[in-house]
Formats: C-alpha cells, structure tokens, sequence
C-alpha cells in the first residue's frame, strides 16, 4: 500500500508558514494540521499567533486549540492527534498541510518518536528542585556540559526539555542526542514533501518586531492579564516567548518598554534556534516565502505524484 502524500510547511517563527500554508490549502483543495506546540492550549491565542477567524475561514484547521492550559501535552499526544487528523483529511479526499515551527513535533510525525529510556522520578526531582533553586538558566548551563547537542535545541528557560534530557545522560550514561541520532526516526508512515521557508536574518527581526507590536495592539497585554487571573503561573503555556516578558509588565515588575523589547529579543533568539534545527533536517526543501506562486505549483505537481529537486 502506498503512503499517504502529505506537505510540511517549516521554519522559524514570523517567517509567514501560516501564509503560504493557507494558500497552499486553498489551491489544492487541503486542511491544515497545525504543529505547534503552544497553539494547543485555549485561550492563549494572541501571543502564539494562532491563525485567525478569517484564515480558519479560507482553511479548515486542526490541532489547534485541543487542550486546556493546566493540561500535559507532550509530543506523543501531538503525534497521535496529527495522526489522527492526516488519516481524517485524507479520507476524505483532501490534501493534509502540515504547518509549524515546533521541530521536533514534525520529526516525530514523519518519522517516529525516538524510544529513550523510562523516567527516573528520583532523579527528575533532584534536577527540578536544582532548577527552582538554582533557576532554568543554571540548569541549562549543566545540560550544556553534559549534552550540548541537546542544549542547542532546547530554550535556556525550558525546564521540562532541560530536566528529561540530563536525566536521560545521568541515568544511561549516554546523552539524548545519542540516542536520537541512532534511533534517527527511520519509520517513515508519510511521503512527505517539506517545505522550509527562509528569510534572511535582517529581514526576519523585522518582522518579528513588527508582530511583536502588532501582537499589543491586537490585546496582548489583555490576553495576558485574563490569563494570569485564571490560569497558574506554573503551566507549560506560560513557557511560551512573549508569555513570560508580558506577565513581568503586567505584575509592575517591569516598564512596557522593557517588557516588549525583551519579548522582541527572546523571539529572535527563539527563531535562530528553529533555524538550527531545520537547517539540520536533510528533507527540508528551503525557498523564499516571496516565490509563493512557486511554492503553490511545486506542491501542486507533488501531490499529484511528481518528485521535486531541491534547487
């Protein structure tokens, strides 16, 4: 039996994945499956980008919204639900879009999750407790002595990646990494077309600038506030960039001005670290999110069976 023909539209945030995955729906009659692992949670809406009403209009979309802030969500649970969406969509005739920033949820999809050793909660309780005494940045800091390959892919303030990462190189003796390179997702359940968007780096920290601003004038600041009024400080929803700079100016610990500068350059670093990860996915097709026409066409002629050269 042959696999299912599905299109990934990848790259870092601001780069305009939900733009041309939009587009692409339209022209070919698809849905998109969402792959972003802060557009799960309701009610954080604004500050993760979430497409709008208008563009939910023009293209059915999936794994958005599915859980509630205080819920766990991992990439097991991605992976089953995108699944899940995939056999859905393409059931019935259309074509599946898969579009998102969140690395590691498109590899587990295309290609399996990574089989890691069972979690020691001895161990994962000594690391959070160093964590909170200590603080996500000096943990990360011991994960990049122990595992630096790890430490590039995973947010100084992710405690959650840190802590199941040196647990993993202090119980086994070997990094995650390791065990991720030679696992190296070899299911492959999708012929998959990637699509990587590139812009160069000025261009990019225009942009996510200027939605950065635009994210205010949109209710930002509003969003955040209703948040922390109903939702702990201590969720994973909180974790995302721009969550944590605005929850500062909203408590009066720091000015807007500060606050959304930090947020600006958080998301920049943010982005050079999506950057790292995709240009490190061999499959991933790279164009310039201006050759949209391009893009459209060579999905077009993918779906309808033929190979594509990266050029």
């Amino acid at each position: 039996m042959s696999r299912p023909r599905i299109v990934c539209v990848v790259g870092p945030t601001a780069s305009g994945k939900t733009e041309i995955g939009v587009a692409i729906a339209e022209a070919v009659g698809g849905e998109i499956v969402s792959a972003d692992s802060r557009q799960v949670y309701r009610g954080f809406d604004i500050g993760t980008a979430k497409p709008s009403a208008a563009e939910r209009a023009r293209a059915r979309h999936h794994c958005v919204d599915l859980v509630e802030p205080d819920d766990t969500f991992d990439v097991a649970r991605f992976r089953a639900a995108a699944a899940a969406a995939i056999a859905d969509i393409t059931r019935r005739g259309r074509a599946a879009i898969v579009v998102g920033g969140t690395g590691l949820y498109v590899r587990a999809l295309l290609g399996g999750l990574c089989p890691a050793p069972p979690r020691v909660p001895a161990v994962r309780a000594v690391l959070a407790q160093l964590a909170h005494v200590d603080g996500a940045p000096a943990l990360h800091r011991r994960l990049v002595a122990v595992d630096p390959t790890a430490a590039a892919r995973i947010a100084p303030h992710d405690v959650v990646r840190s802590v199941r990462a040196l647990e993993v190189a202090l119980t086994t003796g070997r990094r995650l990494s390791e065990w991720q390179d030679a696992h190296r997702f070899r299911e492959t359940p999708y012929d998959a077309l990637v699509i990587g968007l590139a812009r160069p780096a000025a261009e990019l920290a225009g942009r996510i600038e200027a939605r950065a601003r635009a994210m205010v004038a949109g209710g930002f600041l509003e969003e955040v506030r209703t948040l922390r009024a109903r939702v702990s400080l201590d969720t994973p929803a909180f974790r995302a960039v721009g969550y944590r700079e605005m929850l500062d100016c909203v408590a009066g610990d720091v000015d807007f001005d500060v606050a959304l500068d930090a947020m600006v350059r958080a998301t920049r670093r943010f982005a050079k670290r999506q950057r790292t990860w995709f240009r490190a996915e061999s499959a991933v097709v790279w164009r310039h999110p201006g050759d949209d026409a391009r893009i459209v066409a060579e999905v077009a002629a993918f779906l309808d069976g033929a190979s594509l050269q990266k050029h």
